[in-house]
């Protein structure tokens, strides 16, 4: 949506009676629930999808010290990992990928009652995971992933090189990307003989799912109320610093 167009939804709307409305609200209503049953249907077609069993070890950092993929779990049989971009010596995290992160922290308690545990996984080292961590008062589980290959596997981290080349393979497509690291979500899940299988990744903008904020913006009449195609998520900051008007996001939205 353009500026002009964002104008004209808001100050040139048509006004209606209350039966036009209500007239109008239906038709919307029946489009509504067709898209609902589509998305239970793509969600049965995703739990059908077959899995991979992890053949490598992965270990990664905790405050509680070093742990397996499978020690992560924490006793429950199934793993959602945010793919968090925060790489060695970086500042601060992604402002698109802490707006995600900002949702999190209530969502746990829930997650956990279905048999699913959250982490967020990124490639900087636990110490400077912990540092921003504190700043933004996230009180969700943080681990780290340095020196493994865990992030080159699951698609969220690169070489300079491939970065130089502008051949860079995200979500499931060779394309230029901007960055070392990227966002995603992946799901895993762990049998009684403590295999783990990789079940599920998405990228791009398949990791708004995470982003709730967005749902209740599309709801408004001005909606996300965002002006640039190449970069949607500009307006996004670090929830400490929307006072300040601090730089954009460095991951924006991606294909």
């Amino acid at each position: 949506m353009n500026t002009a167009t964002a104008e004209i939804s808001t100050t040139h709307h048509p006004v209606v009676s209350r039966d036009r409305w209500l007239a109008e609200r239906k038709l919307l209503l029946a489009r509504e629930k067709e898209i609902t049953r589509l998305r239970d249907q793509l969600a049965r077609e995703r739990r059908a999808l077959p899995w991979v069993r992890i053949q490598k070890d992965y270990a990664f950092d905790t405050p509680d010290g070093r742990r397996t993929l499978a020690e992560l779990f924490e006793g429950r049989r199934q793993l959602l990992v945010q793919h968090f971009m925060l790489g060695p010596g970086w500042a601060e995290g992604c402002p698109s990928c802490s707006y995600m992160a900002d949702h999190l922290d209530g969502m746990q308690v829930h997650l956990m009652q279905r048999d699913v545990t959250l982490r967020v996984v990124s490639r900087a080292p636990l110490a400077e995971i912990e540092r921003f961590r504190a700043r933004m008062g996230w009180r969700f589980q943080w681990v780290s992933s340095h020196g493994s290959d865990f992030n080159r596997d699951f698609g969220v981290s690169f070489t300079q090189e491939e970065i130089a080349s502008g051949k860079v393979r995200y979500n499931y497509v060779t394309q230029a990307f901007p960055a070392e690291e990227a966002p995603g979500i992946s799901v895993f899940y762990k049998d009684d003989a403590d295999q783990v299988f990789h079940t599920y990744s998405t990228y791009g903008r398949g990791v708004e799912v995470m982003m709730g904020t967005y749902d209740l913006l599309d709801l408004t009449p001005k909606g996300r109320d965002e002006h640039n195609p190449g970069h949607t998520m500009d307006w996004v900051r670090h929830h400490d610093r929307y006072e300040t008007a601090a730089a954009g996001s460095c991951c924006g939205s991606h294909s």
